[in-house]
């Protein structure tokens, strides 16, 4: 029989005697990873559960946040009835000694099409908005405002840390 509450509980026992990072260096490693990266993986679910999807998307980092261009998809299904998410971003080298990745738990926000944070996450894109006007549909702006950021690097450990590290903001 599977013990869900024991394989759930692993890391939160392991992080009681973790070697943490300060936090300003952690937030520091984590940006810049953010930064290095451009797509990440966006889960969200609708609240009956009835509705799951992962989506590969780009995204943007900026004013603490994720800012994602999406054409639609079934994934606005979901946020219309729960704005909790995830989102995954990892390296693609799988060699040993070499993994880093993270996980961030947020709430995403759809924003109002053409508003003021639309048109700010058009202008930090580059993107000019006569062009989206003229789609022949309505470019959607998903922005996630991280809640909390897990992250796994295998170089954390050459800093004497344990190589997950987790931020609640």
């Amino acid at each position: 029989m599977v013990n869900y509450d024991e394989a759930a509980a692993h890391w939160q026992a392991r992080e009681k005697d973790a070697a943490r990072m300060p936090e300003e260096e952690l937030q520091d490693a984590m940006e810049k990873f953010v930064e290095s990266h451009r797509v990440c993986a966006l889960a969200c679910a609708s609240s009956d559960g009835s509705l799951v999807r992962n989506t590969p998307i780009e995204y943007e980092w900026f004013d603490g946040a994720f800012w994602m261009f999406s054409e639609g998809g079934l994934k606005f299904r979901a946020l219309a009835t729960n704005k909790r998410v995830c989102l995954a971003i990892f390296d693609p080298d799988p060699t040993f000694g070499h993994l880093a990745g993270m996980q961030v738990t947020g709430t995403a926000e759809v924003l109002e099409p053409f508003g003021p944070d639309y048109l700010a996450a058009c202008e930090h894109k580059g993107i000019p908005t006569d062009r989206l006007r003229a789609l022949p549909f309505t470019m959607m702006v998903i922005r996630v405002q991280p809640t909390r950021v897990d992250m796994l690097c295998s170089a954390f450990k050459d800093g004497g840390y344990d190589v997950r590290q987790w931020l609640e903001l």
